[in-house]
């Protein structure tokens, strides 16, 4: 196989991966009975909790688009909000036991399939497949960080004001 055949190949591998990837979450936020970006945040406080800014800054909302997210959550059950036990003025969210138990249950066994997965390379075959996966998801949240600065670049339509 030519180098430009195997470079197409990874490419929509890589393309596929992510897509297949996004119908797991996709089946994992219909369980959960949430959106996706909702799906995000809960997957943001799955190591533990945070503070509302932290959780907008993991999943890249507004602060105001976050806080609307965390009440849905937390009626839902899916979230609790407590006081922050290093400064109480102000909260931390964390996921309920329900919700982490749902999210086992729904990404456990994904995980356990993966890892089985890997087994088949040595070592260093995974230590180039981890390379690849490192660099790609480098260049898509830079990719990411250029598109969200077209939005500062755009110049409003000719027939609004600005």
């Amino acid at each position: 196989m030519s180098k430009q055949l195997a470079v197409e190949r990874a490419a929509r591998a890589a393309a596929e991966f992510g897509d297949a990837a996004g119908v797991v979450d996709a089946a994992a936020a219909d369980v959960f009975g949430v959106n996706p970006t909702d799906l995000r945040i809960l997957g943001a406080v799955l190591d533990g909790p945070l503070t509302a800014g932290q959780v907008a800054a993991a999943v890249h909302l507004s602060p105001a688009a976050a806080t609307t997210a965390i009440q849905r959550l937390v009626a839902r059950g899916h979230l609790t909000r407590e006081p922050d036990p290093e400064d109480r003025r102000r909260a931390v969210v964390a996921l309920t036991p329900s919700a982490r138990e749902l999210a086992e249950r729904i990404y456990g066994p994904v995980g356990e399939a993966g890892v089985a997965e890997m087994q088949r390379w040595s070592a260093a075959e995974l230590e180039l497949i981890a390379d690849f996966l490192e660099r790609g998801r480098a260049v898509q949240l830079a990719q990411a960080a250029r598109i969200r600065a077209l939005v500062a670049d755009r110049e409003p339509p000719l027939d609004e004001p600005g």
